[in-house]
């Protein structure tokens, strides 16, 4: 009854807010142009879809607001409008009680809080959707007397999700079923994406460990601070890590009277970013202003701090070595070999025909190229290459999808650190350099040295696994090595005969000729 009565309230929300001619206005079916004129008395639909979608999501709760987040992501499904507004969504929502968040660290822990922290803060210092953060300090141990950001998942949330998710997936489908529309939009594979994100959010031991492959790819980097994790008080319910100091970086004009170079900041977030993305092949993926600061601590000074690790994008060598072929071709503007690849890499159906997406391709790139380097925006341009290929049925990986994604949110940091920011330009060198160093020598010599033990274990055995191979191969196989030998017999008695043949016709004419001369002597 609980789960009808929340379904119910779900979508009367969705129909109070009009959210129907979204899903419905091309469905004529009497019985649902009657209830669209039930719901329809009384509400006002003066602001924009977008707007009001948003608003139904914040109305239903935090696992819509996070699946409205999560949604804004795939502008490749959505409607430039939508998916800005969806965007706009953040994840202020009221804290829990500072008395549960100890419950749960104690029953995670399986001991009193107090013999594990000195101090522990009851108000949070940052709440959200999934979890909420306490500041505090270690008792005793290795650690003893450091200070930490304690993240408490909220209590109950897997069976929360559990039953919204379910209600999701029941909606996702009538969305598809019901509309052409919405069939487009995929709404149950964004549904099942939804519902992967969130579970990997919901282990802090996950996030625990995205953290610290970050932190460790960023050794030496002297770009990024990332707060160590305190692996013995690491649970899937709690996390301890270190606690970091920072303004958030929407605070530009707080950040520049500290002395704050802002330009400079702006040009190493576009570096990091690319360093995470190309060298990595691993990168934060939900890089918004909530969750990167920036230090005012002297001996780490104007340095980025990356917080909250639950979504991370990662690329396969493929995935790489295609980005740079592909960025390769844009640089040359060889928009016939960006339609090749699409083909080539099965996003694009075989059928489809090249000098078509080639087409589609120049329309989008060839206007951004000929403006000024510093108008030109690179997530723009991969949003508008997402948004052509659904008209040739191309499938977007989903790295490359959340890639897309975060690439817009650092050009949207990057931009209003420094207006005059030139995303191409600062790009371009590091992409060049990376690009060089994935299809020339140096690149094959790397793969060389990485097959080396490999190949050094093998050739010893080599001559081994030879003879037992000759002498276990099957009966057809040496049936056909002996009719191979024997033909090379005959072959040879052939080419023999040929030699000694042409050798005797040689000596015949030479004995003719001679017996000629005499006789005519």
């Amino acid at each position: 009854m609980g789960r009808l009565l929340r379904g119910v309230f779900i979508v009367w929300v969705l129909l109070r807010h009009g959210l129907d001619e979204l899903v419905l206005s091309g469905f004529e079916h009497p019985s649902i142009r009657l209830l669209r004129r039930i719901v329809s008395f009384g509400r006002d639909l003066s602001a924009p879809r977008g707007q009001r979608l948003r608003e139904a999501l914040e109305r239903l709760g935090p696992i819509f607001v996070k699946f409205g987040q999560v949604l804004s992501t795939r502008r490749d499904l959505l409607p430039t409008d939508i998916a800005d507004e969806l965007a706009r969504l953040q994840d202020r929502v009221p804290p829990f009680p500072g008395s549960v968040a100890v419950a749960c660290i104690e029953r995670a822990f399986g001991k009193p809080l107090a013999s594990v922290f000195s101090h522990f803060d009851l108000t949070p210092v940052a709440s959200a959707s999934i979890a909420q953060v306490h500041f505090a300090t270690l008792r005793d141990g290795r650690q003893g007397g450091r200070e930490v950001a304690v993240k408490v998942l909220r209590p109950q949330m897997l069976q929360v999700i559990d039953k919204d998710l379910g209600l999701i997936r029941m909606l996702a489908a009538w969305v598809e079923a019901l509309s052409s529309e919405g069939k487009r939009l995929k709404p149950r594979e964004v549904a099942a994406e939804f519902d992967k994100y969130l579970r990997d959010e919901l282990d802090l031991m996950r996030e625990a460990a995205n953290a610290a492959q970050l932190r460790r790819n960023m050794q030496g980097l002297d770009l990024v601070l990332i707060p160590e994790m305190f692996w013995d008080y690491c649970h899937a319910d709690v996390m301890v890590m270190e606690r970091m100091r920072g303004l958030p970086i929407n605070q530009v004009d707080e950040l520049r009277a500290r002395g704050v170079d802002i330009p400079k900041l702006a040009r190493e977030g576009v570096t990091l970013f690319f360093t995470q993305v190309f060298r990595d092949g691993f990168f934060h993926a939900d890089m918004h202003p909530g969750n990167i600061q920036v230090s005012v601590e002297p001996d780490s000074f104007g340095r980025f701090i990356s917080l909250d690790f639950g979504i991370v994008g990662t690329l396969t060598e493929v995935d790489k070595e295609y980005l740079a072929q592909n960025f390769t071709a844009f640089f040359r503007r060889d928009y016939k070999r960006v339609a090749e690849l699409h083909v080539e890499s099965g996003w694009a159906p075989p059928q489809t025909r090249i000098d078509e997406l080639e087409s589609a391709i120049r329309s989008v790139c060839e206007p951004y190229f000929d403006r000024p380097l510093k108008e030109i925006s690179l997530g723009l341009v991969l949003m508008r290459l997402f948004q052509t290929s659904r008209r040739f049925q191309v499938e977007l990986q989903p790295q490359l999808v959340l890639l897309q994604k975060t690439l817009l949110n650092v050009e949207g940091l990057g931009r209003e650190l420094d207006p005059e920011l030139d995303l191409w330009d600062t790009a371009k060198p590091f992409l060049e350099k990376w690009m060089v160093e994935q299809i020339g020598p140096k690149k094959l010599l790397q793969q060389l040295k990485a097959e080396a033990p490999h190949y050094a274990k093998l050739l010893p055995a080599l001559p081994r696994l030879l003879r037992d191979y000759l002498q276990h191969k099957p009966h057809d196989l040496r049936h056909e090595l002996k009719h191979l030998l024997n033909e090379q017999r005959r072959t040879n008695r052939l080419l023999q005969a040929i030699i000694y043949g042409g050798l005797g016709f040689l000596l015949g004419l030479l004995a003719m000729q001679v017996l000629l001369r005499v006789r005519l002597w």
